[in-house]
């Protein structure tokens, strides 16, 4: 199995350039923004995986699809949050299991691969997010790139994909490590721009107090310094 697959090529082949074009620009928003609104996308993908299954299985409680699909949508956008640690632990747990059954089929632990990885899975909730969105992104990315350089008459996608897989696989691999290190890079630059923020506001918050009796905003709680 390989990141760009020909047959994905093949259906979607024919695209439009403004499409193809706003793939792109969408790909490269997650590539690189993806995981400082991870909470935004696991929203988003928690609704529509919900009201894709929604309407699938709605005729089978007697439920008109659309209502169906928009209701099961509602209610885990409602609870998406509150679920997000709970789908965390669960998710590293079974792919804990999985990976551990490729690579140690002899060792039959599967209670403790389990736990192990979940509380993995749950603690590096931000650093998985930012791995899968920036892979996403490349994949996004590239799929619509060849498809939009396909409808111009640039290539022949699906000759690309069919003939280079493996240098295709690690032109996507190296894409989406390169953006899992920009998220981190822009991430802790944020983080030292916040810290600093923080540091200044705490300054200057002894004289916002002498001057609290004549203004009518609350006085400032102090911080604490980040150690």
């Amino acid at each position: 199995m390989h990141l760009v697959d020909p047959d994905i090529l093949a259906d979607a082949q024919g695209l439009s350039p403004a499409v193809c074009a706003g793939g792109m620009a969408l790909g490269v928003v997650l590539w690189l923004f993806g995981g400082r609104g991870h909470r935004f996308w696991l929203v988003l993908l928690i609704t529509l995986g919900a009201g894709i299954y929604g309407l699938s299985v709605a005729e089978a409680y007697a439920v008109q699809p659309l209502v169906g699909g928009l209701l099961l949508a509602v209610a885990a956008g409602a609870l998406a949050l509150s679920l997000m640690r709970v789908l965390a632990f669960v998710g590293g747990g079974v792919a804990a299991c999985l990976a551990a059954e490729h690579s140690m089929p002899g060792w039959d632990e599967p209670f403790v691969f389990f736990f192990v990885g979940g509380f993995l899975g749950l603690f590096l909730l931000r650093f998985w997010m930012m791995a899968l969105t920036s892979l996403a992104g490349t994949l996004l990315t590239t799929y619509s790139g060849l498809w939009l350089l396909d409808s111009l008459g640039k290539l022949d996608a699906i000759a690309l994909g069919r003939d280079k897989p493996v240098l295709l696989d690690w032109a996507c691999g190296g894409a989406a490590v390169m953006g899992l290190l920009l998220q981190f890079a822009l991430e802790r630059r944020r983080r030292k721009k916040s810290l600093e923020k923080s540091d200044d506001d705490e300054e200057k918050a002894p004289w916002t107090r002498l001057l609290w009796p004549f203004t009518a905003a609350e006085p400032p709680k102090k911080g604490r310094k980040a150690a």
